[in-house]
């Protein structure tokens, strides 16, 4: 029951009243009559409403002070709030105790609250679209580069339509219980038992149980290891699996594989494509890239490239990328295309744009790897991010990688849900080569005869499951990983 005598009106004429702006006192003031009538309607409020968002800047400080003692369990009624403003021009402006007192009177029942409080953030909203509108119309004719402007735009088009929605605040447990009896009804009809996303890669599956959605998987390894490769591997063996079912509100549903994003920022996507080719077509990719190839191994690439072409995988090759622009353009890809799983190649060279001097690298790595978590819950995809190893590990005489060889380790330990190192023997070994001739030489040899193509993936850490050592085939010549014959089981893995 809006009532709106003088008593509660702002002291604006209105003349002065900006008549474009979208706001409604009468609901500010009727909320905020019901909470100084009955507090326990704070606890139906609207999550996302702040004291920012009402449009009377009185309001805005009445509300931050009834949030702030019912917060902490004491009464907001007007005697006690008196004090607190007694100092405040405004309030003396629009009646001082008598503007209290009108408020509580003519307060609506308390279980409107909740809608009022619904239709001042609208109307928040709304002004907040203003104001972005008219700082796009500054920013457009300026020197500033009109991509740029765009995804800065939408990122915080994106940020306004999320606020308030992040939290969905306590689910029953039944709900909870139904969300993962889904996830195992998934992973028992799905090939292989898997509830994630299959890596094609058998037993890395096994071990970690595919790819889930909402994991941040880091991927570690020193230079040469090859863990661009294994990422590049994983990418298309999901991207060329892909296979969806329509849905009956016209969106697709992925049942097999998935649309990948690769950001590559140390390749182009020339060399990226380069590699991808070379394992498609068996074609060695230091062959392809000197030209030194014969026609029937040239139309082997040809074929290869028509039959990977169609496959949805989405390649950025922007060097420095910052991450505001990383999850702005994920998050379009998903709008557009879709998209089951994401790979940054590599994390360290993401940037968090101009932090005025205020952060020391590991704490921007920690900001980098807190925005990828949050990206891969609020798009329900998994996030692979490549990280370099430091130089410690060469000091050791065992160089398999451990968790603390992570660069900026803490963070990235912190955030991620698997943690996964690609090591090679046959790396280390090979240049420790004796001379020939010498009881060691022969030693080395029987060494190399039986390191040459293998590769371990180490499971440092995994939250849902057990850490461990996966065995895995690896073709330097095509820089291909693959699955290790054993049992009947061959390399080819579909």
């Amino acid at each position: 029951m809006p009532l709106m005598p003088d008593t509660l009106s702002p002291a604006v004429p209105a003349a002065e009243a900006p008549s474009t702006i979208p706001h409604n006192l009468e609901a500010e003031q009727a909320l905020l009559g019901c909470l100084l009538f009955d507090n326990g309607a704070y606890e139906r409020l609207y999550d996302g409403l702040q004291p920012r968002h009402f449009y009377e800047p009185f309001h805005q400080r009445l509300f931050a002070v009834i949030e702030d003692q019912i917060r902490v369990g004491h009464l907001a009624e007007p005697i006690v709030l008196l004090d607190k403003f007694k100092g405040d021009q405004a309030f003396q402006d629009l009646g001082g105790i008598r503007y209290f007192a009108d408020l509580v009177d003519r307060a609506p029942p308390a279980a409107n609250a909740s809608d009022y409080a619904r239709v001042i953030y609208d109307l928040a909203l709304r002004r907040d679209l203003i104001r972005l509108g008219g700082e796009i119309a500054k920013s457009a004719v300026g020197q500033q580069n009109a991509r740029d402007q765009i995804e800065a735009a939408e990122a915080q088009l994106f940020a306004m339509a999320e606020t308030g929605s992040s939290s969905s605040g306590f689910v029953t447990f039944s709900d909870a219980v139904a969300g993962a009896l889904n996830h195992a009804e998934e992973a028992f009809h799905r090939d292989g038992g898997l509830a994630g996303v299959s890596t094609g890669l058998v037993d890395l599956d096994k071990q970690i149980g595919g790819l889930h959605k909402s994991d941040l998987i880091i991927l570690a390894g020193r230079p040469s290891m090859g863990k661009t490769a294994l990422a590049t591997n994983i990418a298309m063996n999901i991207a060329k699996n892909f296979a969806y079912e329509p849905q009956p509100d016209g969106t697709r549903k992925t049942v097999r594989g998935g649309v990948v994003a690769f950001y590559s920022l140390e390749m182009s996507a020339d060399q990226l494509a380069g590699r991808l080719l070379a394992d498609a077509s068996g074609v060695a990719s230091d062959k392809i890239r000197k030209g030194e190839i014969n026609p029937g191994e040239f139309v082997r690439i040809k074929d290869a490239a028509m039959e990977i072409s169609a496959s949805p995988l989405y390649i950025d090759d922007t060097g420095g990328i910052t991450l505001a622009k990383l999850t702005a353009r994920a998050r379009r890809l998903k709008r557009t295309s879709g998209l089951d799983c994401l790979i940054v190649d590599y994390l360290q060279l993401v940037t968090i744009g101009d932090t005025g001097g205020n952060m020391n690298r590991v704490q921007e790595v920690s900001t980098i790897t807190m925005g990828l978590k949050t990206l891969a819950k609020e798009l329900a995809i998994p996030v692979i991010a490549l990280s370099q190893l430091s130089r410690s590990v060469e000091s050791r005489d065992d160089k398999r990688p451990q968790l603390s060889d992570l660069r900026e380790s803490g963070s990235i330990e912190q955030d991620a849900d698997i943690v996964m190192f690609v090591y090679r023997e046959s790396y280390y070994v090979g240049r420790s080569e004796p001379r020939e001739g010498t009881p060691e030489h022969l030693t080395w040899q029987e060494d190399m005869d039986r390191l040459r193509g293998t590769a371990e993936v180490i499971i440092g850490k995994q939250r849902h499951g057990p850490i461990g050592t996966v065995k895995l085939s690896f073709d330097e010549n095509v820089t291909r990983f693959g699955n290790l014959a054993q049992g009947g089981r061959y390399d080819n893995y579909e």
